[in-house]
């Protein structure tokens, strides 16, 4: 190969430097806008039962995008605030409280909070009551999910509304309805620590709290150490797949 040296172009008085309209530099603008297009690309979708979010899947990688639908691990979310997702589909067909506060935690997280949020489906009662916390978040259908995920990336519904916690609005409400325990519920407790069931309170009727491991409608699972979250959070999240799941962690002051 022969490489010859080019004659740098002389810069004309009173032109100003850069390059000139048009022009490339080493072919950066085109791997960012590639970049950029990739991104756009990409959804996390939030669905809580397996075998329903397949057809799910489909029909968004369908539409041309890249569906992440793994377990939002510690490290996951990571690395969400580093490169955040086009946008974030939760189907609110099962356990629509636990979409309502991962939608939540996305919007209480500065670096989460501008990505658009677009609720799938779901109870209209429920719906309309989530509303009223994420008013400025996009509800839809499976039916018209292409055209109004598509408008969602392209003009982003511009955030108004940032709750003050997680559990804004549930002051006062026993524990038990916080945590979604319904009258005839088995309530599995993981690594619990020792009198728990006191701090549950009074269930309601026929429910009953257990800790060997069993299907359970509800697992209320003790995450002791980060090392334990990344290592077991699959493993519980496939073992509640037909009920529901909350993971119960230290505070930060407990230096986890």
């Amino acid at each position: 190969m022969r490489l010859e040296r080019t004659r740098r172009p002389r810069h004309a008085p009173g032109e100003p430097w850069g390059p000139r309209r048009g022009a490339c530099v080493f072919g950066i603008l085109p791997a960012m806008q590639r970049a950029r297009s990739s991104t756009r690309k990409i959804i996390r979708l939030i669905h809580w039962k397996a075998e329903e979010a397949v057809p799910r899947i489909a029909t968004l990688r369908a539409a041309g995008y890249t569906v992440q639908y793994d377990p939002l691990t510690p490290d996951i979310t990571r690395r969400m605030r580093a490169a955040p997702p086009a946008a974030v589909v939760i189907d609110l067909g099962r356990l629509p409280s636990h979409g309502r506060e991962v939608a939540l935690h996305f919007r209480l997280t500065k670096a989460t909070r501008d990505i658009p949020l677009v609720f799938v489906g779901g109870d209209p009662d429920k719906v309309t009551a989530l509303r009223a916390k994420l008013p400025d978040a996009v509800y839809t259908t499976w039916a018209r999910i292409r055209p109004t995920l598509a408008r969602a990336i392209v003009r982003p519904p511009k955030v108004t509304t940032i709750p003050n916690s997680a559990l804004a609005g549930y002051s006062g409400t026993p524990l038990p309805k916080k945590l979604g325990v319904k009258p005839d519920s088995v309530v599995l407790l993981v690594g619990a620590p020792a009198g728990f069931e006191a701090t549950l309170g009074a269930l309601p009727a026929g429910a009953k709290v257990t800790r060997r491991a069993r299907a359970a409608d509800v697992t209320l699972w003790f995450a002791t150490s980060r090392r334990a979250l990344e290592r077991d959070v699959k493993k519980w999240t496939l073992h509640a797949a037909q009920g529901g799941l909350w993971i119960v962690w230290p505070k930060k002051t407990s230096g986890m």
